[in-house]
């Protein structure tokens, strides 16, 4: 199995994104500055940064510092936390002469007082830090006494008093914003600190408040000398972060939290989608990683990496180019080449081309290969891999094929028909021939129609059990927002699902399916904008309208409403699917009489 985290190993072709937040750090004419590295939740972007910070490791006069946010989420105030952890690094790496001294315990004072003041701020006082570093709003200073130093037991501590009057003098508050400047500033000199490099990691899972802490202590604090900050994130969080906070300012067009992004990024590096064959590239070498031992590893990165610079565009890692190299090698992993090139076209579109999607994907198949391996069973790994495709993108489908009727040696027996194309002999997979995912999946090697998938079938049964669950821990934070959305009951919900439906992978949208058909099977009654969400959402998505259908299908008539009718045949009109939906409306008359009069009117009108 693979670590569910970042690397300093380059499998994502990071080499040209290395390069280019280097050429930033290393640019004198460019400091002090702010780079963005950009990118999906699983897209590489601490992969990224690590590999960044392993790349300075050899300049002696730059220090960089590592900074991951959401380990201070609910602990520390995420400005002082930073600022502190900047200046622990710094006395821990480097030499302090008598004014580095002077200029470090200033600085820790300074940190203080901000930590006090941040105190007065969730006390409810009003400080607010505005026009950049030099203002700093009036302090009722007897409010802050009344609010921020009562103890447990409500008494007030009396020393506490002359402290809070010598500490948040607004005066000497905004003397000591400046002061932190130039002690900062002098603090590099003194430490022969060229180039200050602080890498902040993980800021987009921590909460609007923490995220605007982290860039307010890079704008009003930091952004002095030769000092880069490298902020991790997606930048949809930090924008809506920003929305969040200012959003009674009400602007003409204006996207208030793309502007102050802006503002404090001046270097955006996005991080691209992969695609089928950097997704192929990316499974071969952590198999590969896995098969090998570390120098024939080694030699199989340094042969990609020769044979990219010899041609970047039409590069790929075959067993033909292995084979030329070293043979021995070549004929270790020639298997996980080929389950590499079978997966890779599914999973980069079906999971976005996201890197630790395609990790727990990978993850999932390892943890039942050696399941089957402890009971004594050898599982295929190409079959395995193509059943799960199955499991992760259809699992109402792949539910079908589980309960599929089986021959005397174990093999499904429609599944054999539909790979020789006798379509005539489907029952219970007579809806897969609509579905152009499936056909596809279907014509792809290797062809399983013959195979006992029984044992296959045994190691996925947590999957089976878990499949109408409701949990969405396996969402990523788009995803669940779309979730939200649907199941808000408002069209300015439906309105945002739709618009953020791209920014979702097919295999959240099949959570999302079965997560709504799961509410709407648990719940008394069906929320009839929901089911109208759904229908209107799943009508835009060509790909999951079969999985609709079947999942309309799993709803008992006696629990149908008449305004549920309408949406319904509206949903198969709009999909082009109205014969398949009319059968379903009959056999919802069967089951509730009640609907008779409604569906016949519907199809009148």
């Amino acid at each position: 199995m693979w670590k569910d985290s970042e690397t300093e190993l380059d499998f994502l072709d990071f080499d040209y994104l290395i390069d280019t937040v280097s050429n930033i750090i290393k640019d004198d004419a460019l400091l002090p500055s702010t780079v963005g590295v950009y990118g999906d939740w699983g897209s590489g972007k601490s992969s990224l940064i690590n590999m960044s910070i392993a790349s300075l490791k050899e300049e002696k006069d730059t220090e960089s510092i590592y900074f991951n946010g959401w380990l201070f989420e609910d602990y520390e105030d995420a400005k002082t936390a930073l600022l502190g952890n900047i200046l622990d690094t710094i006395e821990e790496n480097r030499k302090l002469n008598e004014t580095a001294k002077k200029c470090i315990a200033g600085l820790y004072k300074s940190i203080d007082k901000m930590k006090l003041v941040k105190k007065a701020v969730r006390s409810g006082t009003g400080f607010l830090l505005t026009g950049g570093s030099n203002v700093l709003a009036d302090v009722a200073l007897s409010t802050v006494i009344e609010k921020a130093v009562n103890s447990q037991d409500g008494v007030i501590k009396d020393d506490w008093i002359d402290k809070i009057k010598a500490e948040l003098s607004n005066k000497e508050l905004r003397e000591d914003i400046n002061a932190f400047r130039e002690n900062f500033d002098m603090l590099l000199k003194q430490t022969k600190i060229e180039r200050l490099v602080v890498f902040i990691d993980e800021l987009d899972r921590c909460s609007p408040d923490t995220i605007l802490d982290t860039l307010e202590a890079i704008r009003l604090f930091l952004y002095v000398g030769n000092t880069v900050f490298i902020i991790g994130a997606d930048e949809r969080h930090i924008s809506y972060a920003v929305q969040t906070k200012f959003n009674e300012i009400e602007g003409y067009g204006i996207d208030i939290g793309k502007e102050y992004l802006e503002k404090i990024i001046q270097y955006p590096v996005r991080i691209p989608r992969l695609s089928a064959s950097e997704v192929e590239l990316y499974i071969a070498l952590l198999f590969m990683e896995k098969e090998l031992n570390p120098d024939d590893f080694e030699k199989v990165i340094g042969l990609v990496h020769y044979k990219k610079k010899e041609n970047f565009f039409d590069f790929k890692l075959d067993y033909g180019i292995l084979k030329e190299y070293d043979s021995e090698i070549a004929d270790k992993v020639k298997l996980s080449l080929e389950v590499a090139k079978q997966l890779s076209s599914v999973l980069a579109g079906g999971l976005n081309g996201n890197p630790r999607h395609c990790k727990r994907f990978l993850n999932s198949m390892e943890m039942r290969m050696n399941m089957a391996k402890y009971k004594g069973i050898d599982l295929d790994k190409r079959i395995l891999s193509k059943i799960m495709m199955l499991e992760y993108f259809k699992p109402r489908m792949f539910s079908e094929l589980v309960d599929a009727e089986i021959d005397i040696d174990g093999s499904t027996i429609e599944l054999r028909n539909f790979e020789k194309g006798e379509l005539g002999k489907l029952e219970k997979l007579k809806n897969w021939e609509e579905d152009s995912w499936v056909k596809n999946w279907i014509d792809k090697e290797p062809y399983i129609g013959s195979e006992d998938l029984r044992p296959y079938f045994y190691f996925g049964r947590t999957s089976l059990d878990k499949q109408y669950e409701t949990g969405t821990t396996e969402l990523s934070r788009e995803a669940q927002g779309v979730l939200k959305n649907l199941l808000a009951g408002t069209q300015t919900g439906l309105n945002s699902a739709i618009q953020n439906a791209s920014s979702v992978n097919d295999y959240e949208v099949a959570l999302i399916i079965e997560h709504i058909f799961g509410r709407i099977k648990e719940s008394t009654e069906i929320v009839d904008m929901q089911l109208r969400a759904l229908l209107e959402w799943g009508s835009k998505k060509e790909g999951i309208h079969v999985s609709i259908i079947r999942g309309l299908q799993s709803i008992d008539g006696s629990r149908i409403k008449p305004p549920h009718i309408p949406r319904v045949r509206s949903f198969g009109k709009d999909i082009g699917k109205l014969s398949e939906i009319d059968n379903l409306l009959d056999n919802w008359v069967k089951e509730n009489p009640k609907l008779t009069s409604f569906v016949a009117a519907e199809r009148e009108g």
